[in-house]
């Protein structure tokens, strides 16, 4: 029967001083010391492989780092993964590898790839707008945190001084974006729950308030105020484009002359230009054709119809109308967005059919089989009802004020060119 080995004790091991040679002092059960001659001593773990069955040395620590009751209870972890076949170098070489993985999986390194999936579904300035708010409020504070280590007061006190501005709708934005990085984290297995829940009960909710816009019976004193704005023929043109058109900011500012068929006087928006995703098409009017025509001298050589000033690679930006707009005295009265609802409401009291008016904005129908229909037969019905808005628009400007009548543009426009 073989010698049970005598269990080490506290003084041993402290008294334990270097030889000529390196040797061990065995506590039993594979754990012992090894002294060096330097004078470093080592806690190893010594066992036999699984399935191979070969004799391994495990290092734990050296000493006093490593106490002898440290070391008993690294031994004991080994022993009980051990019974289980589990090699306890591999088991430990993993768990090490993957908490790495983990710190290294940063917010700014989550975001950037969240960011590329959330590109596939949204517009492109739509995402721009959203990486934009995360590079500016959240990553110089988070960004460099392992997203299994952020907690929900961590994005609390980074919001904290936003809300304090009284910028509640941001901080609700940014609520939103977060938790939706922090669900894709947990849908990709980098953490269990996502600890930001419920951040956003922790702030005032901002104040609903409907997109700014005008009654229908404004729509005169809009037009007039246009045609007397001192602004560039380009953006005067967006305005009334998109007011002819129905269309959403975004879509009218990046409009493309590729996009444009006069023969068949329809526009298609791409899908990946649209805001959900699915191609829209637009039948042209003569008033909207009017404005591409008034628009060729422009651009005609460019990719877009409304070029950006500076920049003719590029086309205007999304928020040049909002800011004609303000300066035309609309502030808090009229968005560019709002001149859809604008369209829509004379509309709906001018008696057309409701489902014509929601595909002409290009709303989705949550019923699938409508929606089918819809984009099968409703460009026909849909053009009757927008040569009746833009005759409408025509009429509400007296004809000569509206630059989508060619014939009946004045040299009032030379000033604003």
């Amino acid at each position: 029967m073989a010698a049970r080995t005598k269990a080490l004790s506290d003084a041993q091991v402290r008294q334990a001083r270097p030889r000529e040679k390196e040797y061990n002092l065995a506590d039993g059960g594979g754990l012992f010391l090894r002294i060096k001659p330097t004078g470093t001593r080592t806690w190893l773990f010594n066992y036999f492989k699984p399935y191979t069955r070969t004799r391994s040395n495990l290092a734990i620590g050296q000493y006093p780092g490593v106490t002898l009751s440290a070391a008993r209870q690294k031994r004991t972890e080994y022993l009980e993964l051990l019974a289980q076949d589990i090699d306890p170098k591999t088991h430990r070489d993993t768990a090490e590898r993957l908490q790495q993985e983990s710190h290294n999986q940063t917010l700014a390194v989550v975001t950037d790839a969240w960011t590329t999936i959330k590109r596939t579904k949204v517009t492109k300035d739509y995402a721009d707008d959203i990486r934009r708010s995360l590079d500016l409020h959240i990553l110089p504070k988070l960004g460099k945190l392992p997203v299994h280590l952020i907690r929900a007061q961590d994005a609390i006190t980074v919001l904290e001084p936003i809300a304090a501005r009284g910028s509640l709708e941001t901080v609700k934005r940014l609520c939103q974006r977060l938790n939706e990085i922090m669900t894709y984290c947990v849908n990709t297995g980098l953490i269990e729950h996502n600890p930001l829940a419920g951040i956003g009960q922790a702030f005032i909710a901002p104040a609903k308030n409907h997109m700014p816009t005008l009654r229908p019976d404004q729509l005169p004193d809009l037009m007039l105020k246009l045609s007397r704005a001192s602004i560039r023929i380009t953006t005067r043109c967006l305005i009334e484009w998109q007011l002819h058109t129905m269309v959403r900011p975004t879509e009218a500012a990046g409009t493309r002359w590729e996009e444009i068929d006069l023969e068949k006087a329809l526009w298609t928006i791409p899908a990946h230009r649209m805001k959900k995703k699915l191609a829209h098409t637009v039948p042209l009017t003569q008033q909207a054709i009017g404005l591409l025509q008034t628009m060729m001298p422009i651009s005609r050589h460019l990719v877009h119809v409304f070029p950006a000033d500076r920049n003719s690679g590029t086309h205007t930006h999304q928020q040049t109308a909002n800011m004609a707009l303000k300066r035309m005295g609309y502030e808090g009265q009229l968005v560019a967005h709002g001149l859809r609802a604008l369209a829509s409401t004379t509309l709906n009291e001018q008696g057309f059919d409701p489902d014509i008016i929601e595909s002409a904005l290009a709303h989705i129908d949550k019923n699938s089989v409508r929606a089918a229909y819809n984009r099968s037969d409703y460009v026909a019905r849909r053009r009757v009802m927008m040569n009746w808005w833009s005759e409408h628009i025509e009429a509400a400007a007296h004809g000569s004020l509206s630059i989508s009548g060619h014939k009946h543009l004045r040299p009032v426009l030379a000033k604003t060119a």
